[in-house]
């Protein structure tokens, strides 16, 4: 590709969603954003927004471009901070993702690192997909199970979520509590919609409870953790968060096979920037703080 300014306004209409809006971060006419616009898709050979009244919308071929513009705008952004020497400065948009189970541990600490450096934007991004990070898509994965070995990534040991069965207290009045293991086909259970999660205290729930046990099942961990505090069955909960909750009943002592590996997983591109590596330093201090304390 022969002209960086078209690719770099594409990305600007697409972050912001308007021509108005792109031309005055670019700080430039509209007629030249749609100019661009008009001569990269026609260079490319495909169109690369949707237009409609209330904007454009990349569509698949321009999320695809746009990706690699965003990773290499940051690098640009980054090599120009050092250049002016300004390279110790922490700001603009820090992209994390992770599943959405881990928000209780990560949220909490996002927000402490963006008040302490307020020139960061937070942008949290959970799925059960996996964000691309050589196109750019976050800065920072938090990733479970199995340790990641996607090339060209920086792969870090980050902790261990440690997980077990709760029960509210509503329903051990109602049900009462399983004294052991052999008691639990009397009692009703929350769990996982999906017959083939991977998550090792899901199989073990597939292999140890009767199907017709688990009552309340959902694909939303969100959902699953409120029907557990709701009283619709027991059901797992990470031990952070159940401690966050309070007033759950553990039914079980954590046991080794049911805790889940994280890891940290950034791009070789951008891990040793300086806005990636102040936020990997203070994740990795106050999670520290968080495994000594509990």
């Amino acid at each position: 590709m022969d002209n960086w300014d078209e690719i770099r306004t594409a990305y600007h209409v697409a972050r912001v969603g308007t021509v108005s809006g792109a031309a005055e971060a670019l700080g430039v006419h509209h007629a030249t954003v749609i100019r661009h616009i008009d001569a990269l898709e026609e260079r490319l050979g495909t169109k690369l927004f949707q237009r409609h009244a209330r904007g454009y919308t990349p569509t698949e071929a321009g999320e695809d471009l746009l990706r690699v513009a965003q990773a290499t705008d940051d690098q640009f952004s980054q090599l120009a901070g050092r250049l002016k020497g300004r390279g110790n400065e922490v700001g603009g948009e820090l992209v994390v993702t992770s599943l959405g189970g881990y928000s209780p541990l990560l949220v909490p600490i996002l927000t402490e690192f963006q008040a302490e450096y307020p020139e960061i934007i937070v942008r949290y991004l959970t799925s059960d997909r996996l964000f691309r990070l050589e196109y750019g898509e976050a800065h920072v994965a938090i990733r479970a199970g199995r340790a990641p070995d996607q090339p060209d990534n920086v792969v870090q040991a980050f902790t261990t979520q440690q997980t077990t069965l709760y029960a509210s207290q509503s329903y051990v009045d109602r049900y009462g509590c399983p004294k052991n293991w052999d008691e639990f086909h009397k009692h009703r259970f929350v769990g996982a919609d999906d017959p083939k999660s991977r998550a090792p205290f899901a199989a073990w729930m597939r292999e140890h409870v009767p199907a017709q046990n688990i009552v309340f099942r959902s694909g939303d961990v969100h959902a699953q953790r409120r029907a557990i505090q709701e009283g619709a069955g027991i059901g797992f909960m990470s031990v952070l968060h159940a401690r966050e909750v309070g007033g759950l009943i553990e039914v079980t002592e954590p046991r080794e096979d049911w805790a889940v590996p994280l890891w940290l997983v950034t791009h070789m591109d951008l891990h040793r920037t300086t806005k990636v590596q102040a936020f990997l330093t203070f994740l990795k201090a106050r999670v520290r703080e968080l495994d000594a304390a509990s």
